[in-house]
């Protein structure tokens, strides 16, 4: 969750974000490069723990009951997206700009898992793995035009009269993410053991990270964006890491995952403050989510009107990132570090206090959706 605010406050304050790509190879440095890179795990991350939270919620309902509940949570979850989040995105009234991005893919996932979840487990893991690892098999398959299609595997951008409406996050394979972090639940059953669950987790890790250094160092499968070779050992090394989000590639998935099982394996049992401070954030995702999108656009849309570009320069048309309007607006890379601090640190009082208020009053249903 912490992370994730740091590629968000790139996108509204640095100014080079306005003219190439961060992950390019040839145009970006290694600072720029890892800090977009560092933000591809939170993404995978979140869908798979949001399965795995799924299966303990279920330990507590029946399955018919755990199938309703994720289905209006997901439902919640694409209304939030098209309505609150998109606003908080844009603050343009019009919503000339809408779409399908992490939230709203959250929420279809959950959709479908509570379809999944009235399966086998071992049917929805080999289903989970087959999408996972064969999804790239179709990106040579294109319908052009086809709102469907899209939103299933290939992201794109759709125009419905003065609307542009934003496909980034085709539902396959994030579907299948969420249902394999369901069957892997089945890992934190108190009757598990602790030091047979932390091999299996370093064992996958390892795994993972190794199919993806031979998937990649290959070019054979698994990625649209192939690994080049230059002559500088830096241009190389972001071209060896630079891989596809929209929609994420297995070499994606793999790199992703392999920090995920580690640390999932090897933090299970730290303590102290530090586990505290961002444990905080973990608690109240969904509202440190809503709240941090609204700061940081508050604060760029300050920073915009004191460097002399004036505050309307944040109402936005389009996605940030699509807006000429932007080029010379923005800072240094330390600028959007200092930023993003002040962000988590002006965060942490609200969510710990929400996070209070919500563990003394859990007979509220309504607070589960927040």
């Amino acid at each position: 969750m912490v992370i994730m605010a740091l590629d968000h406050t790139r996108d509204y304050f640095h100014s080079a974000t306005y003219f190439f790509d961060p992950a390019d190879p040839q145009q970006s440095t290694l600072p720029i490069f890892f800090t977009r890179f560092i933000t591809h795990f939170c993404a995978p991350i979140f869908s798979f723990l949001a399965g795995l939270s799924a299966f303990m919620v279920g330990k507590r309902k029946s399955l018919s009951e755990l199938s309703k509940f994720l289905l209006k949570r997901g439902l919640w979850l694409v209304l939030i997206e098209v309505t609150i989040v998109t606003f908080g995105w844009q603050f343009d009234p019009y919503f000339r700009i809408n779409g399908f991005a992490v939230i709203a893919v959250l929420g279809f996932s959950m959709i479908g898992l509570a379809g999944l979840i009235h399966l086998p487990r071992t049917i929805i893991l080999l289903i989970s793995c087959i999408l996972i690892f064969g999804h790239n098999l179709l990106d040579g398959v294109h319908f052009p035009g086809n709102f469907f299609w899209s939103f299933l595997h290939e992201a794109n951008i759709f125009h419905f009269g003065e609307i542009k409406f934003y496909l980034d996050y085709p539902i396959v394979p994030w579907i299948a993410i969420m249902a394999l972090g369901y069957c892997f639940g089945a890992l934190y059953d108190q009757n598990f053991e602790i030091q047979k669950r932390r091999k299996i987790l370093n064992i996958l890790g390892l795994s993972s990270l190794i199919l993806f250094i031979l998937l990649r160092l290959t070019n054979l499968y698994g990625d649209s964006s192939l690994w080049v070779n230059y002559d500088a050992l830096a241009s190389s090394l972001m071209s060896f890491l630079h891989i596809t989000k929209y929609p994420p590639s297995l070499q994606y998935t793999l790199i992703t995952f392999s920090g995920m099982f580690f640390i999932l394996a090897n933090s299970e049992n730290l303590k102290g403050g530090v586990v505290k401070f961002f444990g905080t954030f973990g608690r109240v995702p969904f509202f440190y989510y809503i709240i941090h999108i609204y700061l940081i656009h508050v604060l760029a849309m300050l920073f915009a009107e004191l460097s002399g570009f004036g505050w309307q320069l944040m109402v936005l048309p389009d996605w940030i990132l699509q807006s000429p309007q932007m080029k010379g607006y923005g800072f240094s890379l330390w600028v959007v570090y200092a930023v993003w601090i002040g962000v988590i640190l002006a965060l942490y009082p609200l969510c710990k206090k929400f996070d209070t208020y919500k563990q003394a009053r859990k007979e509220k249903w309504w607070l589960s959706y927040f």
